[in-house]
């Protein structure tokens, strides 16, 4: 690092970060990234995730570069196929590449605890008089996603930590039902050929809980008393 580069106002924990990639990690995968480059990515799994900081997908499934195609946006959502409007789709634009382009075989929407964006819905639901967020901005209007996923569930009271998580989840079904509004997405799924999953990970706890859609339960996976890892299925 250069005192140029430093006194640019380039952050410092970044520019360490790179230098700790460099001299470690990069060196043991200098060969996948070569390949990367040579043949281009070639993932089988695409993950939306929220793009809070505290959960990233790379880290949590300790995957190497070239095997997630991952898309974060405030609270993972998905919206609906709506091709018509003159809107920019930038989820949308992605899971088409995703599907159409790097044809992946699982598409995982996965929420979390503690989500700052389903707080924000919760709140500005259960006590319309605050209006944590105004309905003309940005996220204001993004979040109004999750109306489905509350309505599904049924109200909440102000301050109902529980009602928060499960609404977060719920939401987590909704993208998934809003990915079957896609055609190609739905073609793929009758045809077998794409598998669509709903996950839940706990930044307290560091668990992750993956949805039955047979019992539309988020059951927890982690080790068992054997020590081998498995679902936890809800009695």
């Amino acid at each position: 690092m250069t005192d140029d580069v430093e006194h640019a106002g380039f952050p410092p924990q970044l520019l360490e970060g790179y230098k700790t990639f460099s001299e470690n990690r990069l060196p043991r995968e200098r060969e996948r990234f070569e390949e990367l480059a040579a043949s281009g990515q070639k993932p089988k799994v695409m993950l939306i995730g929220c793009c809070d900081s505290r959960v990233s997908p790379e880290v949590i499934f300790d995957a190497r570069p070239g095997e997630i195609f991952v898309v974060r946006n405030v609270a993972n959502l998905i919206p609906p196929y709506e091709p018509g409007d003159e809107h920019q789709h930038g989820t949308s634009a992605a899971l088409e590449f995703a599907v159409m382009g790097l044809r992946v075989e699982h598409i995982v929407v996965m929420g979390h605890a503690l989500c700052g964006g389903v707080r924000a819905f919760a709140e500005n639901e259960s006590d319309p008089y605050t209006r944590p967020l105004s309905p003309g901005d940005f996220i204001g209007r993004w979040i109004k996603l999750i109306a489905p996923a509350a309505e599904a569930i049924g109200p909440g009271s102000h301050g109902d930590e529980s009602y928060v998580e499960r609404l977060g989840m719920a939401s987590v079904e909704n993208s998934i039902a809003n990915l079957l509004t896609f055609p190609c997405v739905r073609t793929l799924v009758e045809r077998k050929r794409l598998f669509l999953h709903g996950a839940y990970f706990g930044v307290t706890t560091g668990r992750l809980r993956i949805l039955n859609p047979a019992t539309r339960q988020f059951e927890p996976y982690g080790p068992g008393p054997d020590g081998r890892f498995s679902l936890m299925h809800c009695g």
